[in-house]
């Protein structure tokens, strides 16, 4: 346990970013799995919902850009394969 005030605050804070990152990547990995799932359908709605939080996760810094881009291309590969 730490004994500074301040490290006491860095331990709450990063406490509270990784609970926040873990919803985040969480997040993800649902709408992924849902924009999958919805490949049959016409609707794309499920493949944009997981472009946009790809892509606001790797803008926040939750994920690198290079990993957002590759589980973007990963996504439409997927989505085009089923088509």
């Amino acid at each position: 346990m730490a004994n500074i005030k301040s490290q006491k605050k860095r331990n709450i804070t990063n406490a509270k970013r990784a609970d926040r990152n873990r919803a985040i990547r969480s997040e993800i990995k649902t709408r992924v799995k849902s924009a999958v799932g919805s490949m049959g359908s016409d609707d794309d709605v499920a493949v944009r919902a997981a472009m946009s939080r790809i892509d606001t996760a790797a803008n926040k810094g939750v994920i690198h850009k290079n990993a957002a881009a590759r589980k973007k291309s990963r996504l439409m590969k997927k989505v085009n394969a089923g088509a």
